[in-house]
């Protein structure tokens, strides 16, 4: 699971035709994460289907298998989780080593900060930079300590609390792996746990942890909500059917939009709505995009959307919007790029603290392409082409895969191609997304 210390060069030519096609991208990354730990913390045996077995998603099995509970491949996405229960977690024998997930690492500090063990975790070399405080400083209150460099960074040695106290914290920014870490906390602790959000984000823990038998209740506050979780429920093991992931999807979805003629439908893609912030901007933009055979799975709203080629035009995305297409914004640029007119998405800070500085990132591979763009504070300006950009620039991906999957498809959509410097981090959350790409095209157009 480790990346290879090479760099993986790859390039993306111009599309000599339209994209076409039924396909399915891989098991959502935020679900297949959540599906393995509260498995691990159920009472029983969790059978997952469609699990994303990306790096990322492979490197929390790891992690529960350390933590004691039995995990087993089946093939096909099919997993099989015999979990331990709320509280009992054995301690780690080997260091925890999360990759490149910072998903997976924040998670688990809630997790451990409820059982009263030690454990080290590590990451690679970008998840080594990436800050941790935002998580262990709220979870410190449960009594659990953390010991890690400057900014909670990793390694972090993590004492839980033998007796943990439940959390009253407010997030001071959206954050749904945050909400979702102080959540995980607060199972083993007695009493209510409490969060309040002042933007909504993503509630994949909440759906879960409902679907396990724990008792969670969500109001609406103003933009966001408050999350209420009754401690030391007892989980019980329940099926989990992964959907696609919409964040997976959104490559393909601009892919199509942008490369004339295409249509393309992706297959069983989930939907939740604090998640397809980007479907709403595409449509704002005039993208050709609808959803056919709407369905409920898992407790998660799914269906199979149908791309169409269209001529976009700019659009000015609100900050309050950012929460639900946090991961989306660098391929969002790619079709700003394309667009007619200029575009603006606003309050990107998060962006910052991504795998990468994702907003430095984005701008620095719209120029490589030739397209015209600032930064001013925490938005992000795209003066769009009008029709496929210039190219024939190289993208730093800084270790950073979504960099690199926007990069490429602004190669397909672009007069002169693109180049990316590494395109080895791709696997860690889309594993075989060069074929699918090259597949939808019907040639080579990604090597």
């Amino acid at each position: 699971m480790t990346h290879a210390a090479e760099p993986t060069p790859l390039s993306a030519r111009p599309a000599p035709g339209p994209l076409g096609g039924r396909i399915a991208v891989p098991g959502d990354k935020s679900i297949s994460h959540r599906a393995l730990m509260f498995g691990a913390l159920a009472v029983g045996t969790t059978e997952v289907t469609g699990l994303l077995e990306g790096e990322d998603v492979l490197r929390t099995a790891a992690a529960m298998r350390l933590l004691g509970a039995e995990v087993e491949r089946l093939g096909g996405g099919a997993w099989r989780v015999a979990g331990r229960g709320i509280g009992g977690l054995l301690e780690p024998d080997d260091v925890l080593d999360m990759g490149n997930s910072g998903t997976a690492a924040r998670l688990i500090c809630g997790l451990l900060a409820g059982h009263p063990l030690f454990a080290v975790m590590t990451g690679d070399a970008s998840l080594r930079r990436r800050p941790m405080g935002r998580v262990t400083a709220p979870l410190a209150a449960t009594g659990a300590v953390f010991q890690g460099r400057a900014g909670g960074r990793l390694p972090l040695a993590i004492q839980g609390a033998r007796d943990p106290l439940p959390l009253d914290y407010v997030l001071p920014v959206a954050s749904a792996q945050v909400k979702s870490a102080c959540l995980l906390a607060g199972l083993c602790a007695p009493g209510v746990t409490r969060v309040v959000e002042k933007e909504a984000t993503r509630d994949h823990s909440e759906n879960m942890l409902r679907h396990f038998g724990a008792t969670v209740r969500v109001a609406a506050e103003g933009h966001g909500r408050v999350v209420e979780l009754d401690g030391q429920p007892e989980l019980r093991a329940a099926p989990v059917a992964v959907p696609g992931d919409p964040s997976s999807a959104a490559f393909f979805v601009v892919a199509a939009l942008l490369v004339p003629g295409s249509r393309l439908t992706l297959a069983g893609v989930g939907l939740n709505p604090l998640r397809t912030g980007l479907f709403t901007t595409l449509r704002e933009m005039g993208a050709e995009l609808r959803v056919e055979d709407a369905r409920t799975e898992g407790g998660e709203p799914v269906g199979d959307l149908v791309a169409e080629a269209a001529a976009l035009r700019g659009v000015d995305v609100p900050a309050e919007r950012a929460p639900s297409m946090i991961d989306e914004y660098p391929i969002l640029a790619v079709a700003a790029a394309g667009a007619r007119g200029p575009s603006r998405f606003r309050g990107l800070g998060e962006l910052r603290v991504k795998e990468s500085d994702r907003l430095l990132g984005t701008a620095e591979m719209l120029a490589a392409a030739g397209v015209r763009c600032a930064i001013e504070g925490d938005d992000l300006l795209v003066e769009g082409c009008g029709g496929p950009p210039p190219g024939g620039g190289t993208v730093a991906t800084r270790m950073d895969h979504r960099l690199a999957m926007s990069g490429l498809v602004l190669g397909l959509a672009s007069k002169a191609g693109m180049a990316v410097d590494d395109g080895g981090f791709i696997a860690t959350s889309f594993p075989g997304f060069t074929a699918l790409l090259n597949g939808a095209a019907g040639r080579e157009v990604v090597a």
